[in-house]
């Protein structure tokens, strides 16, 4: 939700552009210029009642006002815990919200899943009031996360990957078209370490950006895939528990 404050700095913003003075902007209103000066001054006390005559005299709707402030917010890398809770606590509003953050059409949500239009509404609603999205009219959104968004590491969302979809994702046998599995175990030095880390989160935006680009293919020319990119500080427990004590070294700080 757009705050008054919010708010009012857009209205500054859309008068500077329009080249309307506050001299102008009072004449509109039938006020004096020096009650305009202090109703901006303290843009936290306007009333929406009187933000709305402003939008008025600027040939604009509300609305357009609030989506203007909508688009100027930070956008999120994390979710709080409170919102992923949320999210998770119904496995239809966790599946539209992965659907938002992949950037699907609310028709392509409705007409892939087993989903009523109604129900889809009802989930984009909800996901406007936790703040993950910016609901437009009719149905479509502002998502409000940034591109290298990512589930909290020891968070609700990735808890459930890890007990009830890893296993699922690596029963396959990884030899589809276009399909692999790699692991590649190394000692490297921590710059390195970092730098690939780096990359290999390059990776997985690239791949993020191809599956927007090519939603203007026809659904017949694409197929899901999921990319998983892990790298951490690891040893497989077998050959862990093998090693002579004075080779073991420090354990990795958790994140």
């Amino acid at each position: 939700m757009s705050t008054t404050s919010d708010l009012v700095t857009a209205l500054k913003a859309e008068l500077k552009a329009a080249g309307i003075t506050y001299a102008a902007l009072a004449e509109r209103l039938g006020m004096a210029e020096s009650s305009v000066k202090r109703m901006f001054s303290a843009s936290g006390d306007m009333p929406l009642s009187r933000v709305d005559e402003i939008c008025r005299a600027l040939n604009m709707d509300f609305a357009d006002l609030a989506r203007r402030v909508a688009d100027t917010q930070p956008l999120l890398l994390e979710l709080t815990l409170e919102q992923e809770k949320a999210v998770m606590a119904d496995r239809k509003l966790l599946l539209v919200a992965i659907c938002c953050m992949s950037q699907w059409s609310f028709g392509q949500i409705v007409s892939t899943y087993a989903i009523s239009e109604a129900e889809c509404v009802q989930q984009l609603t909800r996901l406007d009031r936790l703040g993950i999205i910016d609901l437009r009219p009719l149905n479509r959104y502002h998502l409000r996360v940034a591109k290298g968004f990512r589930w909290r590491p020891q968070g609700p969302v990735m808890d459930y990957f890890r007990n009830e979809v890893l296993d699922d994702y690596f029963a396959g046998g990884f030899d589809g078209e276009a399909e692999m599995l790699m692991v590649v175990h190394g000692q490297i030095g921590r710059g390195l370490a970092n730098s690939f880390r780096e990359r290999l989160a390059r990776i997985g935006q690239d791949f993020a950006n191809q599956h927007i680009a090519d939603q203007k293919l026809p659904a017949g020319e694409r197929r899901p895939y999921t990319l998983v990119i892990g790298m951490r500080s690891w040893l497989m427990a077998a050959f862990r528990d093998m090693m002579r004590p004075e080779s073991k070294w420090p354990a990795a700080p958790s994140r």
